[in-house]
């Protein structure tokens, strides 16, 4: 059995485990304990409180960076997850990165150098809003975006390529982690009756148009193409040193909870202790400290 790097995975339901035997038919989508949108609401802040009192820790050790992945279907709310769960963290300790369509530049590289160029620096926290897992997930469902990818190897045999596109991401993953990234990923598990209720709020809401492309409702018709394609990946890349956690997302209010109480609980578990100060240092903030007392 794989071993931990950094931190021990938090137990929770919705760790994937480490044994390929997820199944996502039997993945919740709406939490059997929800406490309530007020509840949720005040375990939340509570929660984003102890987030930013560690993350000003993590600033100061200067020694590890956190690395958060969001993934999931359209609609799921990654975006207001990340808002929420980062919402009284300071900006000056954070990194987030969108990730769209590829660019040349970046089909001109292997499928994880636009992301390995913006892994977190260590003090910060890192948040990538999608990400090298498009490549698994995205192109899975429509191999026919490998054309532009120019592979070596061809696209003849794409169980091998999937294969080797997952132990590639293991590998690169492990290696972050030999390094002081603490990696989560977070997948954000909507049912499709849900997502579709909230397609029609977008419609409907002229403040929200921007919200909605009209390929969303086509994507959703490969509903059951990104579950296939999901089960897999998150079978094959949940790591005891970067566990995948499949969030129920029907309820918008618990799944921030839960995304922030996985979060501190994890970076908890990092030797934060702030940095030595010198003793030249220390004279000077005495004197500092009695100047400015005797000033009051």
């Amino acid at each position: 059995m794989p071993k931990p790097v950094l931190f021990d995975p938090v137990a929770s339901p919705y760790l994937v485990p480490f044994d390929e035997s997820f199944k996502i038919k039997k993945a919740a989508t709406e939490p059997e304990d929800n406490a309530g949108k007020e509840a949720n609401a005040e375990a939340l802040a509570k929660t984003v409180d102890k987030l930013a009192k560690l993350q000003g820790k993590l600033y100061a050790r200067n020694q590890y960076s956190v690395l958060l992945v969001f993934q999931a279907l359209d609609a799921a709310g990654k975006d207001g997850t990340i808002r929420a769960v980062l919402s009284g963290v300071n900006p000056a300790g954070t990194q987030v990165f969108a990730y769209k369509q590829p660019n040349a530049e970046e089909l001109d590289h292997d499928f994880l150098w636009r992301v390995q160029q913006n892994t977190p620096e260590r003090g910060r926290i890192g948040v990538w809003n999608r990400s090298h897992y498009e490549e698994v997930l995205v192109v899975r469902v429509h191999p026919e975006y490998l054309g532009s990818q120019r592979l070596p190897r061809g696209t003849g045999d794409l169980t091998s390529l999937w294969g080797d596109r997952y132990e590639s991401i293991n590998d690169a993953e492990k290696h972050w982690a030999r390094n002081g990234c603490v990696v989560l990923k977070f997948f954000l598990n909507v049912s499709q009756k849900e997502q579709h209720k909230r397609f029609l709020d977008r419609v409907t809401d002229a403040d929200n148009h921007w919200k909605f492309a009209p390929g969303d409702m086509k994507e959703s018709e490969y509903w059951d193409e990104y579950q296939e394609a999901y089960q897999e990946a998150l079978r094959a890349t949940s790591t005891p040193w970067a566990p995948w956690y499949c969030i129920p997302a029907d309820s918008k209010h618990y799944m921030r909870r839960a995304v922030a109480e996985i979060v501190v609980s994890t970076i908890a578990q990092l030797d934060l202790t702030p940095p030595e100060v010198s003793a030249e240092t220390r004279t000077a903030i005495d004197k500092v400290k009695a100047q400015l007392e005797s000033e009051k």
